[in-house]
């Protein structure tokens, strides 16, 4: 299957009922829990419950433990980016893990002074909650400096505050006021407040990157278990589920923060599947533009190494290849093959007269005639500064000679109007061999060539010697 194909577009419907579909199933799985809570609410018997001290214990060990984990970790990927909702998300897992803890450490005084057992729960996700919605109003802000990342002295306060927090709900617990409903009702459904501000603010933000709705599912779950602890009595079954809500939301917050630790160690930073198809897409273009590049390029570089930069004619390294080439097919075929051997004649006087620059244009109207005089698969190349050589595939030393005359005569009939001075008359002289019948190796032949040149200049030049 080819790429294109792999990333075409599907139709606008399908997409716009495919996300409608993504969307209602992760808005299902956000209120999943009030099923539950529905279902406990009218149906739970209010005589049971299941008081094991044990089992609450080993539970909130487990909890915590899992804190320290998240906290640690969500602390690292914030000392990586410096992202502020990563601070805060930081200081909302370690202020829960430093309150909660109590709640489990209790568990032994709750037949004595239940509130001193109870109160650190809804304590915890007051201020977890309250730090999240502060996390979450810094979402996309600019990244905190090296400085402030490693202040050690801004942790050791925040860490006295949770401590001093843990202290106040001890005093609260053995007040008269402790078993007033409004103590307890005022942190759960501050919990309960703070959680659902943080989706209110996600749905207004239009904040859709993955682990952002990873964040907001969890945050509902937080909700939804702060709704459920309001409507429980200690030890019932909607007590405990409570805990299994906050629990599984807190379980989704924590698999955010290890996809951001194991990736860009960013909330910010993750894209969603249509960003990453479409920047895959981009990608695979800008890809497929820097190759066609990259061959023209090539084909650019082969031509200039294969060419004389002043008249565009092959050069000799190009040539001599090229040459060899030929000799070995009409070795396989026995074809004939000639080559010309061509100087103009006088060349240095031009310079000398008329300067540098009416020799080059002269060289380029030479190159220009060369190429109208042979055929199009015949090559012609500069190997020196006034000397050329014309390749001639399958043709006899009679029909290279007949070329040559005819090129030697365009030559001389031709005014080369160059530069401001008068027209420049030029000729040539050629000397021309046949491959086989004037040498059978590379160098014989060009030798041959070669010497007919210098016979053709001997002799008064403007002239083809053949034999």
């Amino acid at each position: 299957m080819s790429t294109n194909l792999m990333l075409q577009e599907p139709p606008s419907a399908l997409r716009l009922i495919t996300q409608a579909y993504t969307s209602l199933l992760i808005i299902g799985f956000a209120l999943l829990p009030t099923q539950f809570i529905a279902y406990l609410y009218f149906q739970q018997d209010p005589a049971l419950k299941f008081e094991d001290h044990l089992f609450h214990e080993f539970a909130i060990a487990v909890a915590t433990l899992e804190g320290l984990f998240v906290t640690y970790v969500t602390w690292r990927c914030y000392r990586s980016s410096g992202e502020p909702l990563l601070r805060w998300l930081t200081l909302g897992f370690l202020a829960f893990v430093l309150i909660y803890t109590l709640h489990g450490a209790f568990t032994g005084m709750a037949h004595r002074n239940i509130w001193l057992f109870l109160l650190y729960g809804p304590a915890s996700r007051l201020a977890m909650s309250i730090l999240l919605f502060v996390g979450l109003l810094s979402y996309n802000r600019p990244s905190d400096g090296l400085e402030k990342r490693s202040d050690t002295r801004a942790w050791l306060t925040w860490i006295g505050l949770f401590l001093t927090m843990d202290l106040a709900v001890a005093l609260v617990a053995y007040s008269p006021y402790a078993g007033h409903p409004v103590v307890r009702l005022s942190m759960e459904g501050g919990a309960l407040l703070f959680s659902a501000l943080n989706v209110a603010v996600l749905l207004m933000r239009r904040i859709h990157s993955p682990l952002m709705v990873v964040f907001g599912v969890s945050v509902a779950w937080f909700a939804l278990s702060s709704l459920a602890f309001i409507l429980a009595a200690p030890w019932n079954h909607m007590w405990w589920l409570a805990h299994a809500i906050f629990a599984g939301g807190f379980f989704l917050l924590s698999y955010g923060v290890v996809q951001a630790f194991r990736t860009t160690q960013s909330f910010a930073t993750i894209y969603s599947q249509e960003e990453m198809t479409a920047r895959l897409a981009k990608s695979m273009a800008d890809t497929q533009k820097a190759l066609q590049q990259v061959k023209l390029s090539n084909r650019r570089l082969e031509r200039l190494a294969a060419t004389d930069p002043l008249t565009g004619a092959g050069n000799r390294r190009h040539f001599i290849k090229h040459i060899g080439a030929e000799i070995a097919r009409a070795k396989r075929t026995g074809a004939p093959l000639s080559l010309l051997s061509l100087d103009l004649d006088h060349f240095k006087d031009i310079n000398d007269s008329r300067g540098h620059s009416v020799g080059d244009e002269v060289l380029r109207v030479f190159v220009r005639k060369c190429l109208e005089a042979i055929r199009p698969y015949d090559s012609v190349a500069r190997v020196g500064g006034e000397e050329f050589m014309v390749l001639l595939p399958g043709a006899t030393l009679d029909a290279a000679g007949a070329v040559a005359e005819r090129l030697r005569s365009a030559i001389e009939r031709t005014a080369f109007d160059v530069g401001a001075g008068p027209s420049v008359g030029v000729t040539i002289s050629v000397g021309v061999s046949e491959f086989r019948r004037d040498g059978d190796t590379l160098d014989g032949f060009l030798n041959v060539a070669d010497q007919r040149l210098y016979r053709a200049k001997f002799e008064g030049r403007n002239r083809v010697v053949v034999a």
